[in-house]
């Protein structure tokens, strides 16, 4: 499981991110919201860990901004401020939850799991990319004309296309997508990647997930002249 961990204090960022992978997690520390604002854009991410008072952009504008691309990630604010006004500001900007400074760090790691376990078994209704719709609660992927997904080709499909033009490792989609499948080995990721591939075929669609077997895959739209 991946994190973006957003703080400007150097010395707490370095403990949490030490406490952090030590729990297993992969972090990427940043110092301030405008830098967050470029990782989040440019990486996947299982969840986000943003302080609400730094420099270039505060942590609310952040999540703003990668709430308004379209990044639903979950989010958790780390804020020194304990009034009511600023618990609203940041849950209105989009934030599944926060934390007041001083906290314990195994209230943090729980924290972490509560929000990541919901965003597991939440997904969004309907997402559009190009002219291509996914509707996960249907299980319907369509063009010009539909084809239903099994579970985990709705969920892999959600996943690319909430990260959009974001290269993805095989580690990173098979962690995401059969965390709950202990007996699932990743070389399973390639084989549903080309049963996405039909059914996007099938459906006309212009998207595409370009990327080989044991390397990233990006889904990306594609225009006539894009196509191959």
């Amino acid at each position: 499981m991946k994190i973006l961990l957003a703080e400007d204090e150097k010395d707490l960022s370095r403990a949490l991110k030490a406490i952090l992978e030590h729990s297993k997690y992969a972090v990427d520390a940043v110092y301030d919201g405008q830098t967050a604002v470029e990782y989040a854009s440019e990486n996947a991410y299982d969840a986000l860990i943003l302080d609400i008072m730094m420099p270039k952009l505060d942590g609310v504008s952040a999540l703003k901004q990668i709430r308004e691309s379209g990044n639903y990630t979950p989010a958790l604010f780390l804020t020194a401020k304990a009034e009511i006004d600023d618990r609203i500001a940041g849950l209105d900007a989009g934030a599944d939850d926060y934390l007041t400074k001083p906290f314990a760090m195994g209230e943090l790691l729980a924290r972490i799991r509560s929000m990541t376990r919901r965003a597991g078994t939440y997904m969004v209704k309907k997402l559009k990319i190009g002219s291509v719709a996914l509707d996960t609660a249907e299980q319907e992927l369509s063009c010009e004309n539909s084809i239903r997904l099994a579970s985990k080709e709705t969920k892999l499909m959600e996943y690319f296309m909430t990260n959009v033009n974001k290269p993805l490792s095989t580690n990173e989609i098979f962690n995401h997508v059969w965390a709950d499948d202990s007996q699932a080995d990743p070389k399973i990721v390639f084989m549903y990647i080309s049963f996405l591939r039909s059914k996007i075929r099938a459906v006309n669609g212009d998207i595409e997930i370009s990327g080989r077997e044991d390397e990233t895959y990006t889904l990306r739209s594609v225009t006539d002249g894009d196509a191959d």
